[in-house]
């Protein structure tokens, strides 16, 4: 009973929106320390950093732990992705940093307790969702990117290398300069030094230009876009919240519906043929 007791009071508390609050303001707070020591900073300054460290490390094992047990099970614990990088990252923070062959890590999962707010706040969830969903598609946008990279510098290496060796000299710098020109970074100046040999070469620039920095950009944009709008609907449904999960509510009751309508008309069905049986 005291174990059950015990686990609803964490459940209140893991669901309180103030601890909440108090968490999100600790890794902010976690995150300026870390912050803080890339300062050169007096023998006494980096004692108390020192100390705030580890009491950031506590309190983010004893929230952990909060959760765990208010989860009360193992297995549905981990289940949970958020959950296993939450915890990963804590135990990483465990490391000591005085040691000198455990220091670098320890300070670089340290950095990384930051990203714990992306496990807190729910909309940054859907964020990193919607990105990860996207990746697949944009990689195929990604790879069709590079053969048109390739071409271009190809091209580019063979009609422009001997104008200007330090931007055409390889295929390897070619497509370096051809990301320079994608980027908008001082690309007019690359091309006026080619049209001066070559004064049909703009027709190579803007047809470039216009193939990978307006069409492939806005691919991607649109393959993120529509994959952000998916995962705001499917976190609206799991939610209960929003236009997405009225819609999803509504074809459940339409569904409900259905199959009631469907049953009705199974026992009418019988009834009739029990009527006509008996009159026969």
């Amino acid at each position: 009973m005291d174990a059950r007791r015990l686990q609803q009071r964490f459940i209140e508390l893991r669901s309180n929106k103030w601890f909440e609050i108090f968490v999100i303001f600790v890794i902010v707070f976690s995150a300026l320390v870390i912050g803080a020591k890339t300062y050169d900073l007096s023998p006494f300054a980096q004692e108390v950093l020192y100390l705030l460290d580890w009491g950031i490390t506590l309190f983010f094992l004893a929230e952990i732990i909060i959760r765990f047990i208010a989860e009360g099970n193992v297995r549905r614990f981990f289940s949970q992705g958020w959950n296993v990088f939450d915890f990963v990252i804590v135990a990483a923070s465990l490391i000591p940093l005085q040691q000198a062959d455990t220091a670098l890590l320890g300070r670089l999962f340290r950095v990384f307790r930051v990203l714990r707010l992306v496990s807190i706040i729910p909309e940054l969830r859907v964020l990193i969702g919607a990105f990860l969903r996207a990746l697949p598609r944009m990689g195929y946008v990604s790879l069709l990117m590079f053969i048109i990279f390739y071409i271009y510098a190809a091209a580019g290496a063979f009609f422009f290398g001997e104008i200007n060796p330090e931007l055409w000299d390889n295929i390897t710098i070619a497509m370096l300069t051809l990301f320079r020109v994608a980027t908008f970074e001082d690309w007019t100046d690359v091309m006026y030094e080619t049209m001066a040999v070559y004064p049909l070469s703009w027709i190579y620039y803007l047809s470039f230009i216009f193939i990978v920095a307006f069409t492939f950009l806005n691919m991607m944009i649109g393959i993120v876009l529509e994959t952000l709008q998916r995962e705001h609907e499917r976190f609206s449904q799991e939610s209960g919240e929003g236009e997405a999960a009225e819609v999803h509510r509504t074809e459940q009751r339409t569904r409900e519906m259905a199959l009631q309508l469907d049953r009705l008309e199974r026992k009418l069905d019988r009834l009739l043929r029990a009527q006509e049986a008996q009159k026969e």
